[in-house]
């Protein structure tokens, strides 16, 4: 399908070559610690978890093996993903950047609106990757299976780790939090690593929760450091509305190739190769999530159709 381009515009003079987008999310759960990340997988990685049981036996004089060794294995598959859009030049001679163009026939593309356009695209993918990786499925063109998908997904989840959940309110997230803490197995309770990952909307009815109760400036909230009874919380823009997924930040991966595909954009004037009036945008990259062990997370609000 053809690339649409809208163009609304007020043109009234010479445009002082600053450009304005809405606000954008960033792939918030890379940058902020919620995942690992694993470059350079160009096509599996093999995530193995290797358990151990009854190693300790009373002494003897004499070499006697015990325990058992268990082995699993879990495979982060990146899937490949473009980016492919057109613009045409002709679209811009109205408009405020005609003048930077130029006045032949023949039109040059205003670097600083190519510029604009690198940013304002890795911006895009960056928010789409983002959702991508809480909530995407693998069978929807431009996403991958996220974290909620696959453990809505898995039959080893133990059943008194998923939470029902519930529409998280100011008056009941404290409460509904203190369902996720009950839940998080004993051997992962207290890990460095350990958070519970929440949506916009948790994080928002916890911070009005915190401020009814007198533990913020109402009126006044710096960027303080988020947690519950000490456990960290990191905000995940990309997660369901109330949706929760306690676990350990090194059980999470997102798996890529290199990781600077993301940050590539290219411009591509093609009216001297194709005899067109055209630029081609294009960026490639590969993308996708896994979890090691589904015994140590906790999830809510998560139907799991598996069990």
């Amino acid at each position: 399908m053809a690339t649409t381009n809208n163009i609304t515009t007020t043109y009234a003079g010479e445009f002082a070559n600053k450009y304005i987008s809405a606000a954008l999310l960033s792939s918030a759960s890379i940058e902020n610690g919620a995942v690992e990340v694993i470059p350079n997988i160009k096509y599996k990685h093999v995530i193995s978890r290797l358990d151990a049981a009854s190693l300790l036996a009373d002494a003897t004089c004499d070499f006697t093996d015990t325990g058992t060794f268990t082995q699993v294995e879990r495979i982060l598959t990146p899937k490949e993903l473009q980016v492919n859009a057109i613009l045409c030049k002709k679209d811009y001679h109205d408009t405020w950047e005609a003048v930077s163009m130029g006045y032949s026939a023949h039109d040059v593309l205003p670097k600083k609106f190519a510029d604009y356009l690198v940013g304002l695209i890795a911006a895009k993918v960056a928010n789409d990757n983002e959702i991508s990786i809480w909530s995407g499925a693998t069978g929807t063109s431009g996403e991958f299976d996220g974290f909620e998908t696959l453990l809505a997904l898995d039959a080893n989840l133990p059943a008194a780790q998923e939470v029902t959940g519930t529409t998280v309110t100011s008056a009941n997230v404290i409460a509904q939090m203190n369902l996720v803490v009950a839940a998080i197995p004993d051997a992962v309770y207290g890990a460095e690593d350990l958070a519970i990952r929440i949506p916009t909307n948790v994080a928002k009815a916890y911070i009005a929760a915190q401020a009814a109760l007198g533990y913020r400036d109402l009126y006044n909230v710096d960027k303080t450091e988020m947690n519950f009874q000490g456990i960290n919380l990191i905000v995940c823009p990309g997660m369901t509305s109330n949706v929760m997924i306690a676990g350990r930040s090194s059980n999470f991966f997102f798996g890529t190739g290199l990781m600077s595909d993301h940050n590539e954009v290219k411009v591509i004037d093609t009216s001297a190769t194709l005899g067109d009036d055209n630029v081609r945008i294009v960026m490639r990259f590969t993308a996708g999530v896994q979890y090691g062990v589904v015994e140590d997370i906790v999830t809510y609000g998560i139907v799991n159709a598996a069990n």
